[in-house]
């Protein structure tokens, strides 16, 4: 199946909304549990890509001496995730900010480390997020990098929308599908990795409709 694109940005209110009322909890907390074992339990934190900062928040509940630099493209979803931060009482621990992960400001070797959920398929070429992530972090930081994997056939993507359930609504499952559409296989994410020149990495199949890139913090 090949790949076909999606907006690299949501950005209307109704889209954050909406996107911030489904359902994620199971694959946030997993996310945000494999984050806190790869990392020391202080540290300087990159989210890139971080939506509704939902996986900022479930990691700083549990470490509270991590700082984490919140970074989206989408005011809408920052404006969501800014209340969702409030909520939890963590201003001082996350920092939201409207930043392109393409073309970050930050300086070389900033962060110990970063991590990114569903961000990847957003973007028409992954490589410059890829090679700034290498650039802000240390030589030695933590990497968590998790999206979806694209189907083989366009009749198993079909199966896996329809298997989400009946609590989403049409527009969400076709949100699902078109995020399906766009997102990569296991061979290229391998091949990216490989280009950027990212070192001592794990690159492997997560879950039936995820794959990860992860690197554990080294003294």
């Amino acid at each position: 199946m090949q790949r076909i694109l999606e907006p690299e940005v949501m950005d209307s209110p109704e889209e954050a909304l909406e996107y911030d009322a489904m359902d994620f909890a199971e694959v946030n907390t997993a996310f945000a549990q494999r984050a806190i074992e790869l990392a020391p339990t202080k540290a300087k934190v990159l989210d890139a890509g971080t939506g509704t900062a939902r996986i900022p928040i479930l990691i700083c509940q549990q470490r509270p001496d991590w700082q984490i630099t919140a970074i989206d493209l989408a005011q809408a979803m920052l404006e969501v995730g800014k209340r969702n931060v409030e909520k939890a009482n963590l201003g001082r621990q996350i920092s939201l900010e409207l930043i392109d992960a393409k073309q970050m400001p930050y300086p070389d070797e900033d962060f110990d480390v970063v991590i990114s959920n569903s961000l990847i398929h957003h973007l028409p070429d992954p490589l410059p997020f890829l090679q700034e992530l290498k650039r802000v972090l240390k030589p030695n930081g933590a990497i968590l990098i998790r999206d979806l994997l694209r189907p083989s056939t366009e009749d198993i993507m079909y199966q896996m929308v329809e298997a989400i359930g009946s609590e989403y609504d049409n527009h969400q499952k076709q949100l699902f599908q078109d995020s399906l559409h766009a997102a990569f296989t296991l061979a290229e994410v391998e091949k990216l990795v490989q280009t950027v020149g990212l070192e001592g990495v794990k690159v492997y199949q997560s879950s039936d409709r995820h794959w990860t890139i992860e690197r554990v913090w080294t003294n």
